[in-house]
């Protein structure tokens, strides 16, 4: 492991304590979520710039905006790290507002697909990405009606962005999903969509793209690490992206978990296995994504798209943990 990127993980630890200090009333998840988005870019949080953009979602939106749920934490460290947070923030609830009109129903991960949208593309170009993201969730419906649902709003997003081909990519992902449901964890349909739709923005073959997942699934079982369960399955496919060796992937994988298992608020205790290995996933493809743009390996398009995926996974699942808590809660109050 190398001096600098030990010292992103402990700049991520870090982070992940200091936010759990500004906002102690939300899920320690979410908190993580905003922790990771700064370890990103090699940022530090700063309490300010993240309560500033928190208090200008506050401003902007009523009281029952679903600006304000789950995904507000999330929002406000995406908005602090740009230059010009407020507007953005106008432009993705334009984002927003159009994509309602297209018939996505309100919820935390429209509002997380809305700022996709309007952070990565023109707004002369919004509408046609909407419609786009539109055709893809459609497409996604059409092949696996009762395995679609909110959560891949924000996948649909990413792919509408990356400029694939709807029909094309929607068969592209059905063959890989009848070749990987074989190989997988029964009752795991709804990550195995999830693994297709990160696999889709790859360019390799299916033979290819199914055998690497299925390498990598293998040598993380020969380190105890799980990484083809529920929720860790779709930062399988994320891995297999990565112009790296297997070996060199999966050995940052275990330096980074077991660093972090020393950290403070890391322990068993305090994180799941898979939760741990999802935020492993997103420092270690971060850092080779930024080794190869230095070279020919990958475009700097490509990097950009699979880093976008990276964090709408991350805020996908951040949230589900959030949502997961509430109605725990909530049902333990009756």
């Amino acid at each position: 492991m190398t001096t600098l990127y030990q010292e992103r993980l402990a700049l991520f630890a870090d982070n992940s304590r200091q936010t759990n200090k500004i906002f102690k009333w939300r899920s320690v998840q979410v908190n993580r979520l905003a922790a990771l988005l700064f370890a990103l870019e090699d940022r530090a949080v700063e309490g300010d710039e993240l309560h500033n953009s928190y208090a200008l979602i506050k401003d902007s939106t009523g009281p029952f905006s679903m600006f304000r749920g789950n995904s507000a934490i999330s929002i406000s460290a995406l908005l602090s790290l740009t230059q010009d947070p407020k507007h953005i923030l106008t432009q993705t609830m334009e984002v927003y507002d159009l994509m309602k009109a297209s018939k996505f129903r309100t919820s935390d991960y429209l509002v997380v697909a809305a700022y996709q949208i309007a952070a990565h593309t023109q707004p002369d170009q919004y509408k046609y990405t909407v419609e786009r993201a539109k055709a893809f969730y459609d497409r996604m419906k059409q092949s696996r009606r009762f395995q679609t649902s909110q959560d891949d709003y924000i996948f649909a997003s990413m792919l509408a962005l990356s400029g694939v081909d709807v029909e094309s990519c929607g068969d592209r992902m059905d063959r890989l999903y009848e070749a990987l449901k074989p190989q997988l964890p029964f009752r795991s349909g709804n990550s195995i969509q999830a693994l297709t739709q990160v696999l889709a923005l790859g360019e390799s073959d299916e033979s290819t793209s199914v055998s690497r997942v299925l390498e990598l699934r293998d040598i993380f079982r020969e380190q105890g690490l799980r990484m083809d369960k529920e929720y860790t399955l779709p930062s399988l496919g994320i891995l297999s992206l990565l112009p790296s060796e297997i070996e060199s992937i999966t050995t940052d994988i275990v330096e980074s978990y077991n660093y972090l298992r020393t950290e403070k608020g890391f322990s068993g205790w305090s994180i799941t296995q898979p939760e741990l290995l999802l935020l492993c996933a997103a420092l270690v493809a971060s850092e080779h994504l930024k080794n190869a743009r230095g070279g020919t390996l990958l475009t700097t398009a490509a990097a950009t798209s699979i880093t976008n995926i990276v964090i709408a996974q991350q805020t996908a699942l951040a949230m589900a943990a959030a949502i997961a808590a509430s109605s725990a809660a909530s049902s333990s109050s009756h």
